[in-house]
């Protein structure tokens, strides 16, 4: 692989500016310093630093993001913001999406990867990925309910699969379903007469959200996904 490809690859910029990187002596192959972007590189055997830091190709990148409110799952939007403003500078953004989708005023753990055949494995119906959410209600939740959202719910011409479904305590619940329906947490409490106050998903496939802040982000690799 030619080296200023490498560099994009690695989320330098584009091939015009690490171009200039290289140019600018900042490039080190082994441990001498690059003097042009058109040198053949072996990207799994050689060692390529940016000054003093090692860069490290991969084809295809994981990250989970603690997604805050206010944010809409899509790479643009003319109206609102959207969760690709949340990623920092360190995040590489080349061909990056996210898996699926959060709702505006919802929380909690969100994939991104420019894996595109995973992705589609991930949210695909027959795939039946877990995905858990914490959820605090306007009213309390009964057996009854309960018993419904673990059997499954009109939402609307659909029924949904059975879900898992437990009371934390007074008014709020998890809730852990295998599909993707538009806004389905929302209808299936609708479903059951009550109403949803707060969402935030807290796990997908074997990810977890754990202690990871609001806005924060962290890599990850394809095995720890499903």
């Amino acid at each position: 692989m030619r080296l200023d490809k490498f560099l994009v690859e690695c989320g330098l910029g584009s091939r015009k500016e690490v171009r200039e990187i290289i140019l600018e002596g900042h490039i080190f192959i082994n441990e001498v310093r690059a003097k042009s972007p058109h040198i053949i590189i072996n990207e799994k055997k050689d060692e390529i630093f940016l000054n003093d830091e090692k860069l490290e190709y991969k084809e295809f990148r994981y990250y989970v993001l603690n997604k805050e409110e206010g944010y809409v799952t899509a790479l643009s939007d003319s109206r609102d913001r959207t969760v690709m403003e949340l990623l920092p500078e360190w995040v590489v953004l080349k061909d990056l999406f996210p898996v699926g989708r959060l709702d505006k005023d919802t929380e909690g753990l969100l994939l991104f990867t420019n894996n595109g055949k995973f992705a589609h494995q991930l949210v695909s119906p027959k795939k039946h990925v877990d995905k858990i959410y914490y959820v605090e209600l306007k009213d309390d939740i009964t057996e009854e309910g309960l018993h419904d959202l673990r059997t499954g719910v009109d939402i609307g011409g659909y029924i949904t699969m059975p879900a898992e479904a437990e009371k934390i305590e007074e008014k709020k619940i998890y809730l852990n379903i295998r599909e993707g329906k538009f806004h389905q947490v929302k209808k299936m409490l609708q479903a059951i007469g009550n109403e949803v106050i707060y969402l935030k998903r807290i796990k997908f496939g074997n990810l977890e959200l754990g202690d990871l802040e609001i806005g924060e982000v962290v890599e990850v690799n394809q095995e720890d996904i499903i």
